[in-house]
């Protein structure tokens, strides 16, 4: 047999096993019930004949409520002892009746209004009445007038803004556990996270958020929380407003940028490796749906304390579709909402009833793959919230989804019907039993065999004790138990007074649009230096060739100078021979006559030097020297 084949075997052996305890459990109980119930006849017959002996002894004891059952599994000083347990002498919230086999209408089961500062848990399997229970709580507490804030995951809650409906069956199971039930709706206010769904949007900015709430909802160690601080710091310091996760971007892309580094020069500066971390995680973060949460306008977490015109409270319902798929973005809201109300709200101490109550329904969403410091944060969060006057109530599956550091800060517990068909949830069932007080019951088959809206109830009284261990029928709904139409609600959002504030998102000029001009500007300046230097060049290049076109014509002018002045002193030269040659030819012709022949020689020379080519081109040079000269010097 394989592994897997014998594993298999041992987990059937044990659900088997866990069975016939359950059934042996049962049994047991059974016949304790049906030995009850003799004792109870027997008692009821010797109490008969009491009354016929002493008529007035009978009065007395006719004037007594029945305290059981007949077939009840607790016996009379147990009840008694449920009685006293639940009779609070300040106002308390009624939950049910005691079931000792049947209701017990005279034996309440109730929860100090007082009390509800200390936190509570409402568990059980999927079906069981959860979401009715956390209905009628919140009912009450609107009565009493303390605000109430619930998140509404599945839809299902938002009927308590509705009147419910009556019939024959509900007025029977009312009856039976002494509830005078009438419809009846409750204030109600819708809200959506960053809008998406039917209510006000609630919204958060970043630099509200801060950095060590996002730290430890980002699943940064302490080196990247000190650097996501710095970026913070630089931010305000700077004046660049963080209102979304757009804007941590951008800073955080600014400060590890060629422009951005010298800016935290002096303070250390930022890793590029941490500042890559925080910005994978910031965009896994966005993916999640986060983008939705944060922006402006920000709620005032102060809207969720507010009460009616007529002085009940008013129950805020937080719309949240799909949060089963985005567990971080709920778990961001809860960090950010409790967080917020513990730095605003004062101390009060312990007061006649709770300033703010919040139901979380499906928990386990909440702590749901949570690092260590994020359970951290909302242990401690839970633990001391509380002198704020603000309760919490959460709404899960089985206890076991609620991390062991904040179920030991919960007050009161309604335990709905628990299911254990495999062998982890006989485990979970066994583990459960062990945490309520000793009691009469047989807790792990009753927690088996509760019906639907019958729940196992232990409360903190006004003592600060718990109080006994109860068999509850709870209470029906005055609201709706079907979700309210959606035209409805949408009326509800169009006439609230908050919407006017928070309806229409703003995009104001943040750090990112900041940014963006200081790199463009610094991009502009940089290109205007570009062409300043660009054009300067040009001139310098225009300028050297004009230089170098100025000393090309000054060598030129010099060298057509020197050729003037050579032909010049050519042609002087050749003038000047021609006359010392004339004044030779004069000489001679005045000291000796000349003859025909030598006068025609004379004359033959003369002739010869001006018409040889030699002498016409001396004479051009010289004319073109003095022509051209004097047309470039005029």
């Amino acid at each position: 047999m394989s592994d897997a084949a014998e594993r298999a075997r041992a987990d059937a052996d044990a659900a088997v096993a866990a069975a016939e305890k359950a059934q042996a459990d049962a049994e047991a109980a059974l016949a304790h019930a049906r030995q009850l119930q003799a004792e109870a006849a027997a008692a009821a017959a010797a109490a008969a004949a009491a009354a016929d002996s002493a008529p007035e002894a009978g009065a007395e004891s006719a004037a007594k409520p029945s305290t059981t059952a007949a077939d009840g599994p607790l016996g009379l000083d147990d009840v008694e002892r449920i009685r006293s347990g639940y009779a609070f002498d300040g106002p308390a919230l009624e939950m049910g009746a005691l079931v000792n086999g049947e209701a017990l209408a005279d034996v309440p089961v109730r929860i100090p209004l007082a009390m509800l500062n200390r936190h509570g848990l409402v568990a059980g399997a999927t079906g069981t009445g959860k979401t009715k229970t956390l209905q009628v709580l919140a009912e009450q507490l609107s009565a009493a007038g303390v605000p109430v804030f619930a998140a509404d995951v599945k839809g299902d809650l938002s009927g308590i803004a509705s009147p419910g409906e009556s019939s024959a069956k509900l007025l029977e199971r009312t009856r039976g556990i002494g509830q005078n039930w009438s419809p009846q709706a409750a204030p109600t206010e819708y809200f959506a996270l960053g809008g998406k769904g039917t209510g006000i949007p609630v919204r958060a900015t970043v630099s509200g958020f801060g950095p060590l709430l996002l730290s430890k909802v980002l699943g940064l160690n302490d080196t990247q929380e000190s650097s996501l601080g710095l970026v913070f710091h630089y931010a305000e310091k700077a004046g660049l407003p963080l209102l979304d996760l757009a804007d941590l971007r951008s800073v955080l892309t600014f400060l590890v940028s060629d422009q951005g580094k010298p800016e935290l020069a002096d303070l250390g500066g930022l890793s590029s490796q941490t500042v890559g971390v925080i910005l994978r995680e910031l965009i896994t973060f966005a993916d999640q749906g986060a983008d939705e949460f944060f922006g402006e306008p920000e709620i005032d977490t102060a809207e969720f304390l507010r009460v009616a015109s007529d002085g009940r409270g008013i129950v805020s319902l937080l719309e949240l579709p799909g949060v089963a798929t985005q567990p971080a973005l709920f778990s961001t809201f809860l960090m950010w909402m409790l967080a917020d109300l513990y730095n605003d709200l004062p101390e009060v101490g312990d007061l006649d009833k709770p300033k703010l109550v919040f139901f979380f329904d499906e928990a386990h969403l909440l702590f749901r793959d949570a690092s260590k410091d994020f359970l951290a944060s909302i242990t401690q969060t839970v633990r001391l919230i509380r002198s704020k006057g603000v309760g919490i109530v959460f709404v899960t599956q089985t206890p076991k989804d609620v991390p062991s550091e904040v179920l030991a800060q919960l007050g009161s517990r309604v335990q709905h019907q628990l299911r254990a068909f495999t062998p982890d949830d006989a485990k979970a069932l066994k583990a459960t039993v062990s945490t309520y007080p000793s009691s009469g019951y047989d807790l792990g088959a009753v927690l088996q065999s509760l019906a639907t809206g019958e729940a196992v109830v232990t409360v903190m009284n006004e003592k600060g004790a718990p109080s006994p261990v109860a068999w509850t029928r709870l209470r029906a709904p005055r609201g709706s138990m079907a979700p309210t139409p959606q035209e409805a609600m949408d009326q509800t959002v169009a006439a609230s007074p908050l919407l006017a504030r928070y309806g229409t998102a703003i995009d104001r000029e943040s750090a990112r649009e900041i940014l963006a001009a200081k790199l463009e500007g610094a991009a502009e300046t940089a290109r205007a230096a570009s062409e300043a230097a660009a054009a300067a060049k040009e001139a310098a290049a225009a300028q050297k060739a004009q230089a170098q076109d100025q000393a090309r014509a000054a060598k030129q002018q010099a060298k057509a100078q020197a050729d003037y002045e050579r032909q010049q002193r050519e042609f002087e030269r050749a003038e000047k021979a021609q006359r010392q040659e004339a004044s030779r030819t004069r000489s001679t012709s005045r000291s000796t006559p000349r003859s025909t022949r030598s006068s025609g020689s004379s004359g033959s020379m003369i002739e010869d030097l001006l018409t040889s080519k030699s002498s016409q081109r001396l004479v051009a040079d010289v004319a073109k020297g003095i022509f051209g000269t004097l047309l470039r010097r005029r």
